[in-house]
């Protein structure tokens, strides 16, 4: 799954009650359904921090004077724009509750 997909993720951004059958079903347990989703938010938060700082760093702006600080309306809105996606642990949840993370039991396929 690529930037644009998390960026256009219809996940919510405030909690949403999900039924617990409906969660754990593909695995049949669910504290492994909780550890696969997991998983995937700390990707996808990589992913997000990664290319934010690759952003903010367009910004940069290298003084030697402590005193000069810029406020740049782009690098806000930038900010602003990261600050209002959904949280990636609900992005996780979304991806599991549509089937879209691959996952694979290595002690029942060995």
């Amino acid at each position: 799954m690529n930037m644009n997909d998390l960026k256009n993720s219809k996940a919510s951004v405030s909690t949403v009650t999900i039924n617990r059958n409906e969660f754990d079903q593909p695995t049949e347990n669910i504290y492994e359904a909780i550890s696969i989703a997991a998983k995937r938010a700390v990707q996808i938060n990589s992913e997000i921090k990664k290319e934010l700082l690759e952003k903010l760093e367009e910004f940069a702006t290298y003084s030697d004077s402590l005193e000069e600080v810029f406020e740049n309306k782009e690098q806000i809105e930038v900010s602003k724009f990261y600050e209002k996606l959904p949280k990636p642990h609900a992005m996780a949840v979304e991806e599991w509750l549509m089937d879209k993370i691959y996952h694979r039991n290595t002690e029942k396929d060995a």
